[in-house]
């Protein structure tokens, strides 16, 4: 394994299935437990570098990690989860009433969906894609980057050749360890 990607623990934002995007949400107890467990799973591997999403359910996790693995997180931007633009603090069903056929839009994962006021799969893709460049490019190998289900899914769409319209048929569980 070069690299592997770890979602965060679980947040309110999640169990509520509301959209976080961009912002500074925390874990909630049971995502403190799943970064625990996370960093037990972590403990398992040698890893020559730890970086993070530096939002702050990912710097969270990432700090329980590295706190067991003996590494600092390095944050880096292009780890960050979607802009989920003018649906962020919104839920599902919120979102889902408010405009129906964009949410469907978004439910398919369509190659041209993008969230309104924020950005497109394709944009978050180039970024992933460019952040996992130079994450192997440092060298520091196998190198572990905890982020968010959004890019451990477009990291995944990229990697295993089948485009963003697999992106919504990934499942990634807070907490989870998924090796590229």
């Amino acid at each position: 394994m070069i690299i592997a990607l770890a979602r965060h623990g679980q947040t309110d934002y999640n169990v509520a299935l509301r959209f976080q995007g961009q912002t500074a949400v925390p874990l909630n107890a049971r995502g403190i437990e799943q970064a625990h467990e996370l960093a037990a799973e972590a403990a398992k591997h040698e890893w020559g570098a730890l970086y993070c999403s530096p939002l702050t359910r990912a710097r969270q996790t990432a700090e329980i990690v590295g706190e067991r693995i003996g590494l600092e997180p390095i944050p880096d931007e292009r780890f960050k989860e979607t802009d989920t633009g003018d649906w962020t603090d919104l839920t599902h069903d919120e979102v889902r009433a408010k405009d129906p056929e964009a949410f469907a839009h978004y439910e398919r994962a369509d190659a041209d969906f993008g969230f309104p006021g924020g950005e497109t799969l394709e944009q978050q893709l180039e970024r992933v894609v460019d952040g996992l460049v130079s994450v192997t490019q440092a060298g520091k190998l196998p190198a572990l980057v905890v982020c968010h289900r959004g890019v451990i899914r477009v990291a995944l769409c990229h990697t295993q050749i089948r485009g963003l319209d697999m992106f919504m048929e990934i499942e990634v569980p807070n907490g989870s360890l998924v090796a590229l």
